[in-house]
């Protein structure tokens, strides 16, 4: 038996025979793969459903890129970044269908205590994001709430996509900062 430092050296030659179109080291490679792949993704997901559907989306997501990995280069570091791409972005759509989600208590506290509204919330939002610079304002508008990606913000915007970026970390940098000023 391979101890799992000599597995894993294997594993640029596995994948360079698998885009070569070799099936049986494809497969022993993505076998191979999956313990390692649920370890990482345990590391940051605790919900094992949703555990098991990064596992196949970043399964699926190997299949469809790895005619882009090279092997001259680690392994290990291009799938790591596939594996916290794919938990991060399971990690997103929960974040949404949670946020629309409305539970039995919150219902019953509105219903005793009618003053809070859920409007604060995004009155307070709002100001926030009012005391941001325009450029900043939007960008945050188009990336965090209409959930455009990257590449559509900056399309819209007329930007690259690293300014985008750049622009959204600034805009986070202070929203965080007008939070803690706020408490």
């Amino acid at each position: 038996m391979q101890s799992d430092d000599s597995a894993r050296e294997s594993w640029p030659a596995l994948m360079q025979q698998a885009q070569a179109g070799d099936q049986l080291a494809y497969t022993r490679l993505l076998k191979a793969l999956v313990p390692v792949i649920r370890g990482q993704i345990r590391k940051q997901l605790t919900e094992e459903a949703l555990v098991e559907d990064v596992i196949q989306d970043v399964l699926l997501t190997v299949h469809r890129v790895r005619h882009t990995y090279d092997p001259a280069y680690p392994f290990l570091p291009w799938l790591m970044a596939i594996i916290s791409a794919r938990a991060i972005d399971a990690l997103r759509r929960r974040g949404r269908y949670q946020q629309w989600e409305v539970h039995e208590e919150t219902l019953t506290q509105s219903a005793v205590a009618p003053d809070v509204h859920p409007l604060d919330n995004q009155n307070e939002l709002a100001g926030y994001l009012n005391q941001l610079p325009s450029r900043q304002r939007e960008i945050v508008e188009h990336v965090h709430l209409r959930e455009m990606s990257l590449t559509e913000a900056a399309a819209h915007n007329n930007l690259s996509v690293a300014a985008v970026k750049s622009l959204l970390h600034r805009a986070l940098s202070n929203l965080r900062r007008f939070g803690a000023h706020h408490e």
